[in-house]
């Protein structure tokens, strides 16, 4: 039986990987301080609440169990916020993410997931975006997720790391059981803000710029099901134990969907009138991020 440890495994993405993980019979350590997870999501396996800056936690975590993988969610991931405040984002998604690997160099464990992102790309020249594409992130998280696989492709020549670094692009969607879903405070992304309004629980969602070179103004995203996310990364799982070469795909639908074309089909499956209102542009916002899933298709069956 594989034994993981998923770091952050209660917060969105992270509590449905263990979910798929616990469905696979792997045993599974989730390791989170719940500052944006909540325990409840974390609905099997070992639990452990905690910071990857806390080192000798980390020691106690490493000593007690024998792990064989890491899956990395834990790092701070919004993209106005890290513009506000980019000292929280290095210190959490760089320094931490640092302690993490030392641990995994002490005890030898050489596999690991890393939750990357869209966001490396910056503003793209090309669309739908390769893996090719030239990495240019705009704001201090893209650009924390383009340090650290950086920081995974030396490890790896140093010191026999071998890594898949997933790219996400915009996650959507719950668990079809209902145990499982998006609960963040306060909420910012876009569906479930919408779903929010439509069930009375906001009085209205916002809109973040509508001047964008778009077909009609608005920011287009790629949307993935979180359930497809969480298959992703077993798919890793199975071919870093194969010792298939590191890999960096992209992962999405390859078709975008501008934010207005998401308030429409969030009107139509709610049968209800969704306020909106217009603000600015986010800073660090790209008008477009559609990826060529090709290569993901390709490697991880």
């Amino acid at each position: 039986m594989q034994t993981v440890l998923v770091t952050g495994g209660a917060g969105y993405i992270g509590s449905h990987v263990v979910k798929a993980l616990l469905d696979a019979g792997s045993k599974v350590v989730t390791f989170d301080n719940l500052s944006e997870g909540h325990r409840e999501a974390v609905i099997g396996g070992d639990f452990i609440q905690g910071d990857l800056s806390d080192l000798a936690l980390l020691q106690s975590l490493f000593a007690k169990y024998e792990f064989d993988a890491v899956m990395h969610f834990a790092a701070h991931c919004y993209v106005g916020e890290s513009v506000e405040d980019p000292e929280k984002y290095y210190r959490n998604n760089i320094a931490n993410f640092l302690n993490l690997m030392a641990m995994m160099r002490r005890r030898r464990v050489r596999y690991v997931i890393f939750s990357s992102t869209a966001a490396v790309y910056g503003n793209p020249t090309s669309v739908p975006i390769k893996e090719s594409h030239p990495l240019q992130p705009i704001n201090p998280y893209g650009f924390t997720k383009f340090v650290i696989e950086n920081i995974l492709k030396d490890y790896s020549r140093a010191y026999d790391f071998h890594y898949v670094a997933l790219r996400y692009f915009n996650a959507a969607g719950a668990d079809p059981s209902g145990r499982l879903g998006e609960s963040h405070d306060p909420e910012t992304h876009l569906i479930p803000c919408l779903l929010a309004v439509a069930s009375g629980r906001l009085s209205q969602a916002e809109i973040f710029g509508v001047d964008y070179p778009t077909a009609d103004g608005t920011c287009v995203r790629d949307y993935i099901h979180v359930n497809d996310l969480a298959g992703a990364h077993l798919a890793a799982l199975d071919h870093l134990f194969q010792e298939k070469e590191n890999l960096i795909v992209n992962l999405g639908n390859s078709r975008g969907y501008s934010v207005k074309e998401i308030v429409q089909a969030a009107e139509q499956g709610t049968r209800r009138k969704i306020k909106v209102t217009q603000s600015p542009r986010r800073a660090g916002d790209p008008p477009v991020l559609v990826c060529d899933n090709s290569l993901a298709t390709q490697q991880l069956r």
